[in-house]
């Protein structure tokens, strides 16, 4: 549809921030600060705090001024909003930041991994089954044979999600792309969020991670690849079971050329062996400068990969293994 036509519309647009979603009735000739204006009555968030994920005027972000009819909007389309309230700000808290899809952080102390045993339990192999049955992956590039894997969390691990920024790759971990650009020469990059796809889709496209000229995402999956255990300290959770990428790609990655990045161990608790726990980076607007997790995890992720089988290696112990270089 011409956006001469569309500009006669009237449009509803809904806006997912701090984990509810806001219907807002709007015309295609209001501007992008009208809308703006409009999503500030409910969610206390300044106009000039405001940052919506997803509305694109000729491939960048569309400013204030711009027509709703000449930008990428949709009817009906879903977009993901960025922001604090003032009074969070005036409070000096930026922990309290609210962000779309904030996830719970519970954890399993590192003491208590070797009690939780779960992967040869008879009714969480039948889950793991099932999700494998049931959820497809689509591939963005083809498997490299020869190469080894990591899956990547978004979420505190590559992404601040909690924090506020003016724009969305103020909040990539520092020297994500070079990280990215590195290990890409030996493994096949997967990212594994717990999200939705739609969101880690916008989070991986407003990163960048997605067209970036120097490497390539193998495949990315969400919330529906994941399952739900139980455990009689810990209570019911759900997790990243690597059994379901090695079934769905068996002839190319297996628990002796897999390693896992997330900021929570609990998502590797069907894997122990293959994970590896990374500093959560929180606090964007402070750490940007300072923050080296993604640099010299590189240098650990370059050295192993020259190694045949990783599966007896104890990644707890990464930054020990890179200062005597004992693989």
């Amino acid at each position: 549809m011409e956006s001469g036509t569309r500009s006669q519309e009237m449009a509803t647009v809904v806006v997912r921030w701090g984990g509810q979603e806001y219907s807002v009735d709007t015309s295609f000739q209001d501007t992008v600060g009208s809308l703006k204006a409009k999503l500030a009555v409910p969610t206390k968030v300044q106009v000039s705090r405001q940052k919506l994920l997803g509305l694109k005027l000729k491939g960048k972000p569309a400013p204030d001024d711009a027509l709703l009819s000449d930008t990428s909007l949709k009817q009906g389309q879903k977009l993901m909003m960025m922001g604090q309230p003032e009074e969070v700000i005036e409070a000096g808290d930026k922990q309290a930041e609210v962000a779309p899809e904030v996830q719970d952080d519970f954890d399993i102390p590192e003491s208590d991994m070797v009690e939780v045993e779960l992967k040869d339990r008879e009714e969480v192999k039948a889950k793991l089954q099932r999700r494998i049955d049931s959820t497809d992956v689509k591939v963005l590039n083809a498997p490299r044979p020869g190469k080894k894997c990591v899956v990547l969390d978004i979420d505190y691990t590559i992404f601040d999600l909690g924090s506020s920024a003016e724009r969305p790759e103020e909040l990539a971990r520092p020297h994500l792309h070079e990280f990215m650009k590195a290990v890409y020469d030996l493994y096949d990059i997967i990212i594994w969020s717990a999200t939705s796809m739609k969101w880690v889709e916008v989070k991986m496209r407003e990163l960048g991670v997605t067209t970036h000229p120097d490497y390539k995402i193998s495949f990315m999956l969400d919330h529906r690849a994941m399952i739900t255990v139980q455990t009689e300290r810990y209570g019911v959770f759900d997790c990243k079971p690597l059994g379901f990428i090695w079934a769905k790609f068996p002839d190319q990655y297996g628990p002796h050329n897999t390693i896992m990045l997330d900021d929570l161990r609990r998502n590797f608790v069907m894997n122990k062996q293959n994970g590896l726990v990374i500093r959560p980076f929180r606090k964007a607007h402070l750490t940007r400068d300072t923050d080296k997790e993604l640099v010299f995890l590189e240098q650990y992720l370059l050295k192993i990969g020259s190694l045949d089988d990783l599966s007896s290696l104890k990644h707890r112990k990464w930054e020990q293994y890179l200062q005597n270089f004992e693989f």
